[in-house]
């Protein structure tokens, strides 16, 4: 059987996808740490074994291997040499050929398994923005099928895959916000390989409650999606929002540690009903629905998703997240657009860049 192979890189943690050449996962592995710190070496090591120790559950090793694809995130060239990507050191990472060094560790490694014809075992590269889109594609279409030993949760039924769907974006929010977009069935990676930054359009002035908001910068410019939208940006607004009158008694100006420490705990708030943390998701929620409507104007798509840490809030907060948003986008939009309402929740959750990679390996 005739294996293919996806790698879904973060700054703290990875993850591995095994599937056949008909769609078909058979392993998907848990999560294992990325030694970001480390440097290109030892996580490619990492990675490298974290593939053979797949193989051998299944009864197979690297002479079985058609192709592998490496996700990670951006900004990188379509050949997957990494420029100054924010979720991995900057000083060990940048300009670092990850595809090329990847490939080359899978032929040294079948080599010294005494294998054969380990130069057809190749590596390709995508964006983790763009191979969660295309995981996210591939799943609602019914392109990718899953062994019954698969340990997946994935909000998938097989009876409501949509065969004729043609075009998607997902954003994606997280520490910062990613993007991605297929069309006609293959993800886009632009001229250099660095579509789908989504994250990095600018937002008008009133997309932010306050002008301490808007200040946040990221990248070059302030006033940006992931200004608004983003773990980063939920450090930056909560830590002022504890200053002013109305929070100054609020139970988090108790909690030792950093803003940031204070943010990661703003879902569990809001699941208990917290104001101050409905108040920011509101806000951000508002922000998002802004970004989507300017994505939407550009490429028109079948469905816009949403995927990222929101996808684990509440029920009733993710509800109101979602209704909110989509309020946002349609009080903004020109006539035309407005009968537009496909924005959704992802249905892949953690594993649709990871999905999004084996899909690519096939050949998307």
């Amino acid at each position: 059987m005739s294996l293919n192979i996806g790698v879904d890189v973060g700054g703290t943690t990875s993850t591995i996808c095994v599937g056949d050449d008909e769609g078909r996962i058979v392993n998907i592995s848990p999560q294992f740490p990325t030694r970001n710190a480390d440097g290109p070496d030892a996580t490619i090591q990492d990675i490298v074994n974290a593939i053979v120790a797949a193989l051998t559950k299944l009864d197979s090793d690297l002479g079985d291997v058609r192709r592998v694809t490496i996700a990670t995130p951006g900004p990188a060239t379509r050949d997957g040499v990494l420029s100054s990507t924010p979720n991995l050191r900057r000083d060990i990472w940048e300009n670092c050929p990850i595809r090329e060094l990847l490939q080359l560790q899978l032929q040294n490694t079948a080599t010294a398994a005494g294998l054969k014809n380990t130069n057809d075992l190749t590596a390709g590269y995508v964006g983790d923005g763009q191979a969660a889109a295309l995981g996210e594609f591939a799943a609602r279409r019914g392109d990718v099928s899953f062994a019954s030993d698969v340990d997946v949760s994935l909000g998938i039924d097989p009876g409501q895959t949509q065969t004729d769907l043609d075009s998607l974006f997902m954003v994606a929010v997280g520490t910062g916000l990613g993007g991605g977009e297929v069309r006609g069935g293959k993800v886009i990676q632009g001229a250099e390989g660095r579509a789908g930054h989504a994250g990095h359009i600018m937002l008008p002035a009133d997309a932010f409650r306050y002008d301490h908001d808007r200040t946040l910068q990221v990248g070059n410019a302030t006033s940006t999606v992931e200004s608004a939208v983003s773990l980063t940006a939920l450090t930056h607004q909560v830590g002022y929002r504890l200053q002013l009158p109305q929070w100054k008694d609020h139970a988090l100006n108790q909690v030792p540690g950093t803003d940031k420490d204070r943010a990661k705990l703003l879902r569990e708030l809001a699941a208990n009903g917290d104001a101050l943390a409905l108040e920011l998701f509101e806000d951000q929620a508002k922000a998002l629905g802004v970004a989507l409507l300017c994505i939407q104007y550009i490429g028109d798509y079948d469905v816009l998703v949403i995927g990222g840490g929101v996808c684990d809030l509440s029920t009733q907060v993710r509800s109101q997240y979602l209704t909110t948003a989509k309020q946002s986008f349609y009080d903004r939009a020109l006539d035309g657009f407005r009968s537009f309402d496909r924005i959704e929740f992802s249905r892949c959750g953690d594993h649709a860049s990871v999905i999004g990679a084996y899909f690519h390996a096939l050949g998307n």
